[in-house]
This record gives C-alpha cells, sequence and structure tokens, in this order.
C-alpha cells in the first residue's frame, strides 16, 4: 500500500511538472530532463510512469478535462434557473478562474494550439462546442439580439476567455476578472436583446463582486 502512494504521489508530481514545463516552453521546446528535474524525480523513474512527452501531455489534458467538466457542472447547477446566457457568463468567469490558478488546464490550452503536438483532447472545440450549445439555446429562447447567430456569438465568446492570455489576463495580479467583467459589459448588449442583456450582466456584475 506505501508503494502504491509513493507511485500515485510521483505520477502526481510528474502530470504537475508536466503542465508547468509545457505551459511555460511548449510541447516541442519541452525535454524528459526539465520535467524529471521539476518533478524531482530521475529520467529513468519518468519513464517508469510514462513512455515519453506525448503520454505526459495526454495526462495533463485528461485531468485539465476532468477539472473543466467538475467546474461546469457546479456552474450549471448554480445558474440553471437564470437561463443559458447566465450560465454562459457565469462559466467564462469559471473558466478564467481555472486558466488563471490551474496551470494543467493553462498548459492543456496551450497544447491544444501547439503546432508541435497532436491533442487527443481538443479542449478548445469541447469549450466551444459546450458554448455554442448554450448560445443556440438563448436564441431558441429568444435571447439573442437581432441577426445575432449562435454561430458568431460562440467565435466571440470563445475569443474572449480564452483570448484573454494575449492580455496577460492569465497573469495573477492583472486583473482577469475585472478585465473579463469590462468586455462582457460591452459585449453583452451587442449579442442579448434588451431585458435579456440586462439579466445578465446582473451575472456579469455578481462574476466581479466574487474577484
Amino acid at each position: 500500500m506505501v508503494k502504491q502512494e509513493r507511485a500515485a504521489r510521483t505520477r502526481e508530481s510528474l502530470v504537475h511538472a508536466a503542465a508547468e514545463v509545457f505551459a511555460e516552453e511548449g510541447f516541442t521546446a519541452a525535454s524528459i530532463a526539465q520535467i524529471s528535474r521539476r518533478a524531482g524525480v530521475t529520467s529513468g523513474a519518468l519513464h517508469f510512469h510514462f513512455e515519453g512527452k506525448t503520454s505526459l501531455a495526454l495526462a495533463v489534458e485528461e485531468r485539465a478535462a476532468r477539472a473543466m467538466r467538475e467546474a461546469a457542472a457546479v456552474n450549471e447547477e448554480r445558474d440553471r434557473a437564470g437561463g443559458p446566457l447566465q450560465v454562459l457568463v457565469g462559466s467564462t468567469y469559471t473558466m478564467l478562474s481555472l486558466l488563471t490558478e490551474d496551470v494543467g488546464v493553462r498548459a492543456a490550452f496551450a497544447l491544444c494550439a501547439d503546432a508541435g503536438h497532436d491533442s487527443r483532447l481538443d479542449l478548445r472545440r469541447q469549450w466551444k462546442l459546450w458554448t455554442e450549445g448554450l448560445l443556440v439555446a438563448a436564441e431558441q429562447a429568444g435571447l439573442l439580439a437581432e441577426g445575432v447567430s449562435p454561430q458568431e456569438a460562440t467565435d466571440l465568446v470563445v475569443a474572449l476567455t480564452v483570448g484573454l492570455d494575449g492580455l496577460g489576463g492569465f497573469e495573477p495580479g492583472h486583473g482577469a476578472r475585472q478585465l473579463l467583467t469590462r468586455i462582457w459589459s460591452v459585449v453583452l448588449p451587442g449579442i442579448a436583446n434588451g431585458e435579456a442583456a440586462a439579466a445578465a450582466l446582473i451575472e456579469v456584475a455578481s462574476g466581479k463582486e466574487t474577484d
């Protein structure tokens, strides 16, 4: 039992170290030596648990996908009564928190866009499909502004969430939630009808207050 627990801790340390290195260096530049050194183990110990960088990247992506599913379930249950736009807005704050605070999620999103890595779990696509589902529901409920399609709104929402890293939004101390709040304050009146936008902006205010 002690041996199994030690092996599990080593594996967790390796996945966390790999996430940090992938987030900092990218998949191609990351090395087994860097990852094993960051985890405090030998390269031989790393290869005992993982075949190489690709299997480590998959482990990072799987952990991130699990964290996203758990967070989405909690957020959807909390905001379900408010309708799809409120669920969506609340979820973007949840997503931003994950990207800011969870290096595994941050690394997994970076891996999806890394030309040197063939991602098996495209988290960006999963987030886009989930976002589109909510915006289709919003359209069916008559909540979107006239002339706005769910697909166009989806592209915008995905860009404003996972694209915040280009504005320094994923770094602690840069006011990521305040930045997202300002963006939503501009975007919501453009994609939702007046009443729906006003209701969703209440969720925006709530998201800002939890910072």
